[in-house]
């Protein structure tokens, strides 16, 4: 079964997301504005190739920080891409801009292991 990011349209569906969630929640926070467009896309590409290479162990959310103000802000985002491994809720692990794929794939065994 492919595993899939999901895709919260407020606030409250991010947290059923969170409330739901077995293990690490890979928590992608992305930006609709020109700026952060290109750097976001590319995070949405990585979050899913993550998804599907973790499979059940992890749950992957993709949050827009315009239509998610609240967990933005309790989770102290300020800019867009910010991706956040949560555990039990707070935040393990932080990567902050644009990635290249190499580089996240590291953080990701870093903070997760191997696929």
């Amino acid at each position: 079964m492919a595993h899939r990011v999901h895709r919260p349209a407020e606030d409250e569906e991010f947290a059923f997301v969170l409330r739901m969630a077995e293990g690490p929640v890979l928590a992608c926070f992305v930006g609709s504005w020109p700026k952060a467009l290109a750097a976001s896309r590319e995070i949405d590409l990585l979050a899913a190739e993550a998804a599907a290479e973790y499979g059940p162990r992890l749950t992957a959310v993709r949050a827009d920080m315009t239509r998610c103000p609240g967990p933005t802000r309790q989770f102290g985002v300020t800019s867009a891409p910010t991706v956040l491994i949560l555990r039990d809720g707070r935040e393990a692990a932080r990567y902050e801009g644009a990635a290249a794929p190499e580089e996240f794939r590291a953080f990701l065994r870093e903070n997760l292991g191997a696929p």
